[in-house]
């Protein structure tokens, strides 16, 4: 009996110290697991929109502004709307072989493009991107230059 007691006496405390060390890193992976769920719902959302809005821009009749405010308004449902960058530029160039911009220097340095004086056939692009602190449930400053992005090609009809 006096064994038990001694052994008991012996590890009073270890299950402060055990919890002590694990339980920060538990909390840090649930938060890391929540925010690259969130983000990946941003990315979603942000190719969604991206998507409608090329796709109504292909239509006739539609304008410029309009396919902005479609890709906004798809956003707006989850995420400030305002923070993010929405580009409508004319990507006839990869007809002839150009390289398809993927960052959003790339995509600015196309030629803007009016919508509803597309020709037919016309590609187009709608990119839409934002800053990740500028979405984040937890804001960090060491992902200070990563951004979410999406875009959709589209021709005019």
């Amino acid at each position: 009996m006096r064994t038990l007691q001694k052994r008991s006496a012996q590890r009073r405390g270890t299950a402060v110290v055990e919890t002590a060390v694990v339980l920060p890193v538990y909390v840090l992976l649930v938060f890391a697991i929540i925010e690259f769920g969130h983000a990946t719902m941003v990315i979603n959302l942000l190719q969604s929109g991206c998507r409608t809005a090329a796709r109504m821009g292909s239509m006739q009749g539609p304008n410029t502004n309009q396919v902005v405010a479609k890709v906004r308004q798809t956003l707006g449902t989850a995420i400030d709307s305002s923070v993010v960058n929405v580009y409508v530029q004319d990507a006839s160039s990869m007809d002839s072989g150009a390289v398809w911009p993927t960052t959003d220097a790339e995509v600015q340095a196309l030629p803007p493009m009016e919508v509803s004086e597309a020709e037919p056939r016309q590609m187009f692009v709608v990119r839409a991107s934002v800053n990740y602190n500028d979405v984040s449930v937890l804001p960090m400053p060491f992902l200070a230059g990563v951004t979410l992005d999406a875009q959709a090609f589209m021709r005019h009809e």
